[in-house]
């Protein structure tokens, strides 16, 4: 299976859907605001569509679909900081419903967690994503781009920074 054209749609779309969580994790890590993970998306699905003619059927789909969204969230995210504004960060309605919550502390070692790795750095972000999703370190290494051995490395001293920081 080969990308391109209008013709090969039907192959890319059930692609997509199949692996449409790639999609959801990576906007997720990158963009708290819910508008701003949905343009995130949008800007992933239409760049996957764009690179579809250039996708390599001998490699396997969801490390080339993981690759193209992380390039994607990455490029955002370095325009963000080129333009020196913030995503928008979680509103005081959502903390109210969270105190609400029977779940509240849950909600609040999940909300410490996710302000903890908003401070890591984009690589750092995509090498925990992969990580976490199960991701050998040579599959993680070819998709951001770094060796086998500095997947490892980084997983270490992101799991390390991890316990100190959420301890």
């Amino acid at each position: 299976m080969r990308g391109g054209g209008i013709r090969n749609g039907e192959p890319f779309a059930g692609l997509i859907r199949d692996h449409a969580g790639i999609v959801r994790k990576v906007a997720a890590a990158y963009a708290r605001d819910p508008h701003d993970r949905a343009d995130l998306m949008q800007d992933i699905l239409a760049n996957l569509w764009a690179a579809w003619p250039r996708y390599d059927a001998a490699r396997p789909f969801p490390t080339w679909m993981y690759r193209v969204a992380l390039n994607v969230a990455l490029s955002r995210v370095r325009s963000v900081y080129r333009e020196r504004r913030v995503m928008t960060p979680l509103t005081s309605d959502h903390d109210a419903v969270a105190a609400t919550d029977p779940d509240h502390e849950a909600n609040q070692a999940l909300e410490a967690l996710h302000a903890t790795l908003a401070r890591f750095d984009p690589l750092n972000r995509a090498v925990l994503l992969l990580y976490l999703d199960e991701r050998s370190h040579r599959e993680i290494g070819e998709i951001v781009g770094i060796g086998e051995s500095a997947v490892g490395t980084r997983i270490d001293r992101i799991k390390q920074k991890l316990r100190r920081e959420l301890a």
